[in-house]
């Protein structure tokens, strides 16, 4: 049941030119940092990433669009990154915009077994074109498929060496879904602590979730834009 892999190396050795991949994060908060180093160093291509968005120019998941390791983003916002618009629009990548709820609820949907779900979001607009449409109670609806990943790299406040994590406040996002939603999910944590200190009622991700858990390091915990006031 000791899920601890010794680096971040380790925990993406096997993660394959191609792969589908689910990295929690809103921004730059809640990114796993090592996890994304890790697959920068390892240099897969041909990715297929889902995420809010796609980090910044040089920080976060953009750090792997910048070095031409993503073929296709599926994400919902992708306004601070001048790479991506520009790889956008040269054809080099490959874009799935998402409205920010139905993002989550497709991911969600992918991790409960779900085939998919009705929504009103996106109806009349080109993010309906081309789905199945259904009236309900006199209200339009298009069908939205499920999301699902081959992997998972989230970040945890806390984990135990089982894999029982424990996010902190707004950095916990799209985390706990995109586990459920992937076939391997890989964890780093601020807090590596032994099975049994976490209170059970204090468990954001249950264990059954998660495949491999590693000590983070290093942590810069990136902001986007930095404002401050002038002083008087």
């Amino acid at each position: 049941m000791n899920k601890v892999v010794p680096s971040a190396d380790a925990a993406v050795a096997d993660i394959p030119d191609g792969a589908t991949v689910m990295s929690g994060g809103f921004g730059l908060c809640g990114n796993p940092e090592n996890l994304i180093a890790a697959l920068s160093k390892k240099g897969v291509k041909n990715l297929t990433l889902i995420s809010n968005n796609c980090g910044t120019t040089d920080l976060g998941l953009g750090v792997l669009l910048k070095a031409h390791q993503v073929r296709k983003m599926i994400a919902s916002y992708v306004g601070e990154n001048k790479e991506f618009e520009r790889q956008f629009l040269s054809g080099e990548l490959e874009v799935e915009l998402n409205p920010q709820g139905t993002l989550a609820e497709r991911i969600r949907a992918g991790g409960c077994g779900l085939g998919g779900f009705f929504t009103p979001t996106g109806v009349g607009t080109q993010i309906g074109e081309g789905k199945e449409t259904r009236v309900i109670d006199g209200k339009e609806y298009i069908f939205e498929k499920p999301l699902r990943a081959d992997y998972a790299i989230i970040r945890a406040w806390k984990a135990d060496r089982w894999g029982n994590c424990v996010f902190r406040e707004t950095a916990r996002n799209f985390s706990p879904l995109m586990a459920m939603a992937a076939k391997t999910t890989i964890v780093e944590c601020e807090h590596l602590v032994e099975v049994g200190e976490i209170d059970p009622d204090q468990v954001h991700l249950p264990s059954i979730f998660v495949q491999r858990v590693l000590k983070g390091r290093h942590y810069e915990k990136w902001i986007e834009k930095r404002t401050v006031r002038k002083h008087a």
